[in-house]
């Protein structure tokens, strides 16, 4: 019995040192700081630009997916022990983090997906945000600054001990844009607003047709998305060459295909992509019947 016990004993202990190797490791990634360079622009406090700034985090960025409609923070998925991942509050209510943010903060978390103390945020679509201009960026910040406080208190984001060996296993980089992003890079300058392809470049890219679809917009498996979400839909000439302008508005704006077949909601934001002003969604149809066609599942 005791040469049992003796067994037993050494395996809990082999399994407790596994799961403490696991939970420090990876606690060390998470808390692992992330360099960036970057300057604030002036933040603005007129109301031209805070409604524009509301214009982007609705239409465009879509901050209201995950932060909800109100901004103050939703649950968006609760699944331990793999991991429950937060959209936080982000007013001046009880729960909230604007209260001590400053616009160096907004900045970092908006353009480069870090967060305070220099982490890589969870789910933060930096890769889309990063190419957003410095008008623009402030004018979001302003709009930020002026939403009415929520009082909604949350949990955090937290991974669980399965969530964390998939972690050290690098099975959840595409959740954290700010680990393999060129934080240093030059930025250029957007184009002014206009129903061109270029304008309609920096739309699909601060609004994040590239962060779904892919690099070329060929669609395909979500790498930051549920393993079991439906694939990205290929937007090139390949597939949707044969739409219309017309056609473009109706999928952006009622959800229908030109076949008539729905476009499923849950994936695609079109209670956002409506409040598109028609000048954007010309100049994304233009852009995105500008791009090479390439085979679906590309990206």
């Amino acid at each position: 019995m005791k040469l049992i016990a003796q067994i037993v004993g050494g395996i809990v202990l082999v399994i407790v040192m596994a799961l403490l190797t696991v939970f420090v490791f990876s606690t060390q990634a998470l808390n692992r700081v992330v360099e960036y360079s970057d300057t604030s622009p002036p933040i603005p406090k007129d109301s031209a630009s805070i409604a524009r700034g509301r214009h982007l985090a609705r239409a465009i960025g879509k901050c209201v997916d995950c932060h909800g409609d109100d901004l103050g923070g939703m649950v968006l998925a609760d699944q331990m022990p793999f991991a429950r991942l937060v959209g936080p509050n982000l007013t001046t209510g009880r729960g909230g983090i604007a209260a001590d943010r400053t616009d160096d903060d907004y900045l970092r978390a908006i353009r480069h997906g870090i967060g305070v103390g220099g982490r890589a945020l969870v789910l933060m679509p930096a890769k889309a945000y990063w190419h957003m201009g410095d008008d623009d960026v402030a004018a979001l910040v302003a709009y930020l600054r002026s939403v009415p406080p929520v009082d909604r208190e949350l949990p955090p984001s937290e991974f669980g001990l399965v969530g964390r060996f998939a972690l050290l296993r690098g099975e959840l980089d595409a959740m954290f844009d700010a680990k393999d992003m060129d934080h240093m890079a030059r930025r250029s300058a957007p184009p002014a607003p206009d129903s061109t392809a270029d304008y309609g470049r920096y739309l699909a890219n601060i609004g994040g047709c590239t962060h779904c679809h892919g690099p070329t917009l060929s669609g395909g498996p979500i790498p930051s998305g549920p393993p079991d979400g439906r694939p990205a839909a290929n937007l090139t000439p390949e597939a949707i060459g044969a739409w219309t302008e017309a056609d473009f508005f109706k999928a952006l704006r009622e959800g229908v295909r030109p076949n008539g077949t729905p476009i499923d909601s849950t994936q695609m934001p079109i209670r956002m992509t409506r409040e598109m002003t028609d000048l954007e969604t010309k100049a994304v149809f233009k852009y995105l019947q500008s791009v090479p066609a390439k085979a679906t599942g590309g990206r």
